[in-house]
């Protein structure tokens, strides 16, 4: 059986490729990287992939905002050639920067994917400053989203100065009506976050840390899934391990890591 085929974003900025295409290996795809200028020079086909990774890192230096400069080459160049990617079946995901791409492009919320109008923003943290940190999410239930399933409340890194979503009313209840805010921050229990600080890191609106389009197949998150893809990227792996030990368990067997989930699901998606 032929592999699941990835294509990971590299270049002017984007430095998580390494880290994305190895997650998605783990996860049983073959994942390439590829440099922008390909896709935009057509040297790379991304109709000959299933998977596109946006990832994380500092596109263009974040000049005039994060993922800006980025969106607009993408969509200028070939933007109804990530249209079509979607419309045949296949599967996007944002990370970080990635997220704010995909916001900038108006493939997130995508309420129509034959539309690609930017509906919302990731803007300046409330607190003013960059946020390297470990938060938990709770994952919505019942969203079609491909990327969570099986997801309850897990915990990721986030690294992000701008990671507060924003829109206006009318988009934020469209977006809460057809159940497309998938990921939210929350506390360690798994109660809302509230929009309080630290549990919501940024003051995103609604709590929300993830989006994903109207066919669930199109998805976008501020934390790092392919930063905790093995138990020992966990800040606590050692207290961790020791607690476990103590009840004859082994934290390496004690299942998948969550971040790892998120790209086995979209492996999955195509089995």
């Amino acid at each position: 059986m032929m592999k699941v085929k990835a294509l990971v974003l590299t270049g002017f900025g984007l430095n998580c490729d390494n880290e994305t295409a190895h997650a998605l290996t783990l996860a049983g795809a073959e994942a390439d990287k590829v440099h922008i200028n390909d896709l935009v020079n057509k040297n790379v086909l991304v109709k000959d992939y299933k998977i596109l990774a946006f990832g994380g890192g500092f596109s263009w230096g974040d000049e005039h905002g994060a993922g800006v400069l980025q969106a607009i080459r993408m969509k200028t160049h070939f933007g109804e050639d990530l249209q079509k990617f979607v419309e045949q079946d296949n599967l996007i995901i944002g990370i970080c920067n990635g997220f704010q791409t995909l916001v900038n492009i108006g493939l997130l919320p995508g309420f129509d994917t034959k539309s690609m109008e930017r509906k919302v923003a990731l803007i300046n943290n409330d607190h003013g400053n960059f946020i390297d940190d470990w938060i938990y999410l709770n994952a919505e239930k019942g969203s079609n989203c491909v990327f969570t399933k099986g997801l309850e409340t897990f915990e990721l890194p986030i690294r992000h100065g701008q990671g507060k979503l924003y829109t206006d009313d009318e988009t934020l209840k469209k977006i809460e009506e057809n159940n497309q805010a998938v990921l939210r921050y929350s506390s360690k229990e798994g109660k809302k976050a509230e929009n309080k600080f630290p549990e919501n890191p940024n003051g995103s609106l609604n709590d929300i840390a993830g989006l994903c389009d109207s066919t669930g197949r199109v998805f976008g998150l501020m934390p790092h899934p392919e930063a905790f893809v093995h138990w020992t990227h966990h800040p606590q792996w050692t207290v961790m391990k020791q607690k476990m030990k103590k009840n004859n368990q082994d934290l390496f067997d004690s299942g998948i890591p969550d971040g790892l989930k998120i790209f086995i699901n979209a492996v999955d998606y195509f089995s």
